[in-house]
């Protein structure tokens, strides 16, 4: 054979170029291929002729490179080759997004769950600044903002399964820094430490995803993968001082050390690999061995090209930033993200303060003021997982069964306009000192808006460039983290100045201004995306 082929039961051996799009990193399938009816219309989609088969794809599938031992190319063993991650069983694919999943809310929850015990660790330690204090917990998200530049691209390298056991077991192995740390300096860099290592499971989630599902799978995988980072800050107080008011504050570390533990033991069993680029390579060494062929190459590095591993290493390093800093839509969703996620965290290093001394609540209760976010979020990620796959497929065949990624932005458009609304009702409850109801319920617009737009907006960069999905995601964590590490430092100085009551609003206006951001996108990403491509490889 001397060109790629597609195998048919029915219609013997039909010749199936695939396309390689270098700018996105997608394998995409040409407009138009040499097949019969019957069978174009079941690669391209429904027909009508097609009955209930068209439950099966409802969207365009991307075209997989196919193998050809002939010319030297190894790759897959057709479109339904049961070793490539998107023909997966079921109970195969959700087990793998279960897995990460898990470490995904364990890692978020790390980042907050110390919020309620800082107090405790500041008597023991004799410490009296505010800004010490609040960087014991913005500390860990700093390494949110440094693990991903160099985890996501070397996942996209040598996998993910590597790079996610080393970065789960570098996580949990510094828990055990924090609880014996012996003054408060040494805490804030081990807090950073675990930040770093628990920072892989953010990004490989998203490009996991990427590699096992397609693109009308992807909103209900995004909904749960992405509830993990949004549900696990939320629950970290409400555990956090109960723990440290019942144990002390260093056994909230070694609780963690349990959990995390626990759930990185499970990974490295049964976690498997599913970077399609690494899978294809592994399988061309393998084949190379047993058929004693040193010809052969990877369908993948065949497209790409073959590059030395200084090379290949120096650039997939700089792809989050590249990505960040050259792509327009990246970029202007990642601030857009990355000021939410801020405020997610000044309200950390406040919620508690403002209980403690509006209410009289003791360190035990106030995460309990925590409840009304996590009740938004659950709702949040209800409807998205519930509508979000099924508002693409509408749109998509109201779009001549086009699929466009922005399509991905329209349930963002619908969740933005629920968290200016949170931060005006939570603020000015606190500066009338109204029943303690009335803000906890106040935080509940926060929590359905902030995990609606999380989800869109993730799933969009997904869609948008789907072999490095990782460092896409990347780009949004690395820029998230900065802002929710420092923008909490400003916290105590804006209320102290402006009040609970503007100093909320001043939020509250700040996130009106900024939905304007995925409405633009909505209408002109496609144009930029465009316009502005991003050399990747």
């Amino acid at each position: 054979m001397a060109s790629t082929k597609a195998r048919d039961q029915n219609n013997g051996d039909i010749e199936a170029p695939n396309a390689f799009n270098s700018q996105q990193g997608t394998l995409q399938k040409p407009n138009q291929l040499n097949l019969p009816k019957d069978e174009a219309a079941s690669q391209d989609g429904p027909s009508e002729k097609s009955g209930d088969r068209r439950k099966e794809h409802l969207l365009k599938r991307d075209v997989l490179p196919e193998q050809d031992l002939d010319q030297g190319i190894v790759g897959w063993e057709g479109q339904d080759d049961p070793e490539n991650p998107r023909n997966y069983t079921p109970l195969r694919k959700w087990t793998v997004l279960a897995l990460v999943s898990s470490m995904t809310l364990i890692s978020p929850f790390a980042s907050s769950v110390f919020a309620p015990a800082v107090r405790f660790a500041d008597v023991d330690f004799n410490n009296t600044s505010t800004i010490l204090s609040t960087f014991v917990v913005s500390a860990y998200v700093l390494g949110y903002a440094i693990g991903p530049l160099f985890l996501s691209p070397l996942s996209e390298i040598y996998g993910r399964r590597i790079v996610l056991n080393i970065a789960s077991l570098h996580f949990v192995v510094w828990q055990i820094g924090c609880a014996l740390a012996p003054n408060i300096s040494s805490l804030i860099v081990f807090r950073l430490l675990t930040g770093m290592g628990g920072s892989a499971c953010l990004t490989i989630g998203g490009g996991t995803i990427a590699d096992m599902f397609e693109k009308e799978q992807r909103g209900l995988a995004m909904s749960i993968f992405t509830a993990g980072p949004l549900f696990g800050p939320v629950l970290g107080p409400i555990c956090g001082g109960f723990i440290a008011q019942g144990a002390g504050w260093r056994w909230v570390f070694w609780t963690l050390l349990i959990v995390a533990g626990t759930c990185t033991g499970f990974i490295l069993v049964f976690y498997r690999e599913t970077n399609h680029t690494v899978l294809i390579r592994y399988k061309t060494r393998r084949l190379a061995r047993e058929l004693n062929r040193d010809d052969l190459t990877s369908c993948y590095d065949k497209v790409l090209g073959k590059r030395s591993a200084k090379v290949l290493l120096g650039r997939s390093l700089i792809r989050p930033l590249r990505l960040l800093f050259l792509s327009p839509i990246v970029g202007l969703l990642a601030i857009y993200v990355a000021l939410i996620y801020g405020c997610l965290y000044l309200l950390f290093t406040t919620v508690t303060t403002v209980f403690e001394e509006a209410y009289h609540w003791t360190p035990d209760l106030t995460g309990l003021a925590y409840i009304g976010l996590g009740l938004g979020l659950l709702c949040g990620q209800a409807l998205f997982g519930l509508t979000s796959d099924k508002i693409i497929v509408r749109l998509s065949n109201a779009n001549n069964g086009e699929y466009q990624p922005e399509m991905r932005l329209t349930m963002c458009l619908f969740f933005a306009f629920f968290v200016p609304i949170s931060f005006f009702w939570y603020g000015w409850s606190i500066q009338a000192k109204v029943h303690w109801i009335v803000p906890i319920i106040g935080l509940l617009p926060f929590g359905f808006g902030m995990i609606g737009i999380f989800t869109s907006i993730q799933t969009y960069i997904i869609d948008s460039y789907s072999q490095y999905a990782a460092s896409g995601i990347a780009s949004v964590t690395v820029t998230r983290s900065f802002f929710g590490a420092f923008l909490p430092l400003a916290g105590p100085s804006l209320y102290q100045r402006l009040g609970y009551g503007w100093g909320n609003s001043l939020l509250g206006f700040v996130t009106l201004a900024l939905i304007p951001a995925p409405v633009l996108l909505h209408r002109y990403g496609g144009f930029l995306r465009e316009r502005y491509p991003v050399k990747l490889e």
